[in-house]
């Protein structure tokens, strides 16, 4: 039976990549593989993670194309020539189109750094400590066409300790990333995870955290 493969989008540092890269190598990615790294930024640490893990990157400038859905008719190209089976996007900054969401409705996730629908977009770990919450969290979730809005997958909460400043929830927050995500593949690369509506099943997970 061939791999699973993902395809990982980021723009940043990278740690989620590194995370789902070692889990691979561990055999703890549910038999998924990296098969590409998508990245808008050259020079972000994400692709140094990628060329010394000898994964492959399609690296873009975006300013190069003259739409976003002209990189990602690009991108797409590249994806189904790989023959990925699912997107999950890590630190990837910018907003997708229809030409990648529709395409791959249901086999392309995200990670949060709240509770969903609590904090949506940009600064979660901000708004959750500005807002006073005693939870707060992560979440993997299916993307679609709204600011993460899609069916969420899985949750995990994170007491929200008095005094917590910024930097430290969100080392916490982090944590508890590198440990759900790559949990959450490998329950896509064994088949476990059921789309209904908005409602997602799990085989077997009763024993989630």
């Amino acid at each position: 039976m061939s791999a699973y493969r993902i395809a990982v989008f980021a723009s940043g540092e990278g740690s989620n990549f590194q995370a789902l890269a070692e889990a691979a190598t561990a055999g703890t990615l549910g038999g998924a593989e990296i098969a590409l790294l998508v990245c808008d930024k050259p020079a972000a640490p994400v692709v140094h993670r990628a060329e010394r893990l000898g994964i492959p990157a399609f690296i873009f400038k975006p300013k190069d194309y003259e739409s976003r859905e002209a990189y990602e008719r690009e991108i797409v190209r590249r994806l189904e020539e790989l023959q990925v089976d699912l997107i999950v996007l890590a630190g990837y900054m910018r907003l997708l189109t229809p030409v990648i969401v529709q395409q791959y409705a249901g086999r392309l996730i995200n990670i949060h750094p709240s509770l969903l629908p609590a904090f949506p977009g940009k600064d979660a770990i901000g708004q959750a400590l500005a807002y006073g919450v005693k939870l707060s969290g992560v979440t993997v979730h299916f993307v679609d066409e709204g600011m993460d809005t899609g069916p969420i997958i899985a949750q995990r909460a994170l007491e929200v300790i008095s005094g917590a400043n910024a930097e430290s929830f969100a080392n916490a927050v982090h944590e508890v990333e590198r440990e759900l995500y790559p949990e959450v593949v490998s329950w896509f690369a064994r088949g476990l995870v059921t789309l209904d509506g908005r409602h997602v099943t799990v085989a077997g997970a009763h024993g989630q955290k």
